[in-house]
């Protein structure tokens, strides 16, 4: 019998999971975050500028996935918007805050908040122990790890340590990216989508007038939503094969429009994630994520609006290429980099190098301590792909012999390898809502009550 669930991250995931179980009638929680500001907001609602909005309107934006207007309700009556407004980022983290904090008036007993960090999770007997990064213990019947994303790794080429003080910046969240430039500088920012955008965003907001300069793999960046309008949908779901998942979008692209065809996979989209080898996930991965990312995951009509201004007046350039080396000059950093296609290296003066390549599941590669002490004792493995930590179709964590945990869970994006679309509020919401059921011993588990 599960009484007590301690949960390990309070970001989105972890905020939203404490939430349900109160809703459901659970087991009493114990929320650890370890950033007081993130608490019920995670990094993306609560580092975000007033200038950054979410990137799908707010008719699909409830936090409760049997309450499907709870947010369109929330926005009406605090005179914020409707169902079709595409809400600034700082505006829906309120909203999550306060839900948080009106679960913790309504069942004071129920749900306890901890500031600290959770560095080791160890099993004795039948009780399962997080050990706090400030010193002392807790005890839970079962723990939840809702870790949100990991940063980004550093991009291959580039040695920070070799560079002025200043120069990289290895988290776009991390300070003002935008401090001590002139209108005569160039940003680089390395990668080209959504992260780049509000990097983009965020420079120009404060100010800075010079170039910014965006490079990755292919050069793509995000597309921007469009009203379309309704269509029946799949009559069927196209088979797991990437050729066949290509025809598909080409010959429904031609129909309906790319937007409405890419769209109309979502129902499906984790049934044929699920479907697929380790091999044509591996090939997805290698081949059509970037394309997939960036029309899966669109841009808010004003903020496509501002970036196309920003690329019409020549002040950000989106380019496809590799980065080689770079090097000090100065207070400067020398860029060397190989555009898509050509031999020939290019050198760009950058008096700021950004990493926007977007968040990484590398556990292996994590600095993170309480994932490096899982790994190191067997109790976590990364996915096949190494995107995320491998769990079952329970969310249950599976450890480096291959057994599953019965009482450590993980939700969110770091479970993408076994789910691909975990990383936006409607997936999440629906991963969230069914393990606080399970949780909570709920008679039924199924249906998102959409």
């Amino acid at each position: 019998m599960i009484r007590h669930v301690a949960i390990v991250g309070g970001g989105f995931s972890g905020a939203l999971l404490a939430i349900n179980l109160l809703r459901h009638d659970g087991p009493r929680a114990t929320l650890v975050e370890r950033r007081p500001a993130q608490l019920g907001r995670g990094v993306a609602y609560s580092a975000a500028h007033e200038d950054h909005l979410l990137n799908v309107r707010a008719a699909n934006m409830s936090a409760l996935p049997d309450d499907p207007d709870h947010f369109v309700r929330w926005l009406a009556h605090n005179a914020l918007g409707d169902r079709t407004t595409f809400v600034p980022r700082r505006v829906y983290g309120r909203y999550l805050r306060e839900m948080l904090d009106d679960a913790a008036a309504r069942h004071p007993h129920r749900l306890t908040l901890v500031e600290d960090a959770v560095c080791a999770v160890t099993t004795r007997g039948d009780a399962q122990v997080a050990t706090l990064a400030g010193g002392g213990t807790l005890s839970a019947d079962a723990i939840v790890l809702a870790l949100g994303n990991l940063p980004p790794h550093t991009p291959p080429g580039l040695d920070p340590a070799a560079l002025p003080p200043g120069v990289y910046r290895g988290d776009p969240w991390a300070g003002d990216i935008a401090a001590g430039l002139g209108d005569g500088d160039t940003v680089v920012l390395v990668g080209s989508g959504l992260t780049a955008v509000d990097a983009a965003l965020l420079l120009d907001s404060s100010g800075f007038g010079g170039r910014i300069l965006a490079i990755s793999r292919r050069g793509l960046a995000p597309r921007r939503h469009a009203d379309a309008p309704p269509h029946p949908g799949l009559s069927e779901r196209p088979a797991a094969t990437l050729s066949h998942l290509l025809r598909h979008v080409r010959t429904r692209s031609a129909t309906l429009g790319w937007r409405a065809a890419v769209d109309e996979l979502r129902p499906v989209t984790q049934m044929m994630w699920g479907a697929a080898d380790a091999a044509t996930r591996a090939r997805f991965l290698r081949h059509l994520r970037p394309w997939w990312d960036v029309h899966r995951h669109r841009l808010a009509p004003a903020v496509a609006d501002r970036i196309e201004a920003l690329m019409a007046g020549g002040r950000l350039e989106v380019a496809a290429g590799k980065l080689v080396a770079a090097h000090a000059d100065g207070g400067h950093a020398l860029l060397d980099w190989r555009p898509r296609g050509e031999r020939a290296v290019r050198r760009t003066r950058a008096a700021r190098i950004v990493n926007c390549t977007g968040p990484q599941g590398d556990l292996l590669r994590s600095d993170e301590p309480l994932l490096r002490d899982l790994l190191a004792h067997g109790m976590i493995r990364p996915d096949a792909l190494r995107i995320g930590l491998e769990v079952d179709a329970q969310s249950r964590v599976v450890a480096a012999d291959g057994r599953v945990h019965e009482h450590l869970y993980a939700i969110g994006p770091m479970t993408r390898g076994g789910l691909w679309e975990v990383v936006a509020v409607p997936d999440i919401r629906q991963q969230n809502w069914t393990l606080a059921r399970r949780l909570a011993n709920a008679q039924w588990v199924g249906g998102e009550g959409l």
